[in-house]
């Protein structure tokens, strides 16, 4: 459990929690381990639990008809993902591969939801973390269509 905390502490949505909060997430981690070239999840399917890497690389990336996989970025130790249709309760936007043998935590929606309904600090705590990642992806995205279409227009 040590070892999730830690991992945890380093995570944007859970940085605001305290050490017995961080507990208390770390208690609904769950193991799991991926060989090389194994999906994690695939694009369209049901998303039910995220993932924090604990060892090993996962490729993003979607598959475009007529041209093949397009990897979209490289996730490292440290990284979560998943989380976007975890909340949202939506399908998977992208593949997630093993690149190389993966170990993650991987909480599942269920118990990430009982988690927040019980606990309102830890609520509070995540979902305005939440909302500071969003914003600065908004951000970040707007900034990227800004740039491409300065570029476009000479």
């Amino acid at each position: 459990m040590a070892d999730a905390m830690e991992l945890l502490r380093g995570v944007a949505i859970f940085k605001d929690l305290d050490e017995g909060e961080l507990a208390r997430v770390a208690e609904i981690c769950r193991n799991q381990e991926f060989v090389s070239g194994e999906y994690i999840f695939r694009e369209g399917e049901a998303g039910n639990r995220l993932y924090l890497i604990v060892e090993g690389d996962v490729r993003i990336s979607r598959t475009i008809p007529g041209s093949g996989e397009e990897a979209l970025t490289i996730l490292k130790p440290g990284a979560l993902f998943g989380e976007m249709a975890v909340f949202d309760r939506s399908e998977r936007s992208t593949d997630a591969i093993s690149n190389g043998g993966t170990k993650c935590f991987t909480i599942a929606r269920s118990d990430f939801e009982l988690l927040l309904d019980f606990n309102r600090d830890i609520a509070y705590k995540v979902l305005w973390a939440c909302t500071r990642l969003l914003s600065v992806r908004l951000r970040n995205t707007n900034d990227q269509m800004r740039s491409f279409l300065a570029m476009s227009m000479f």
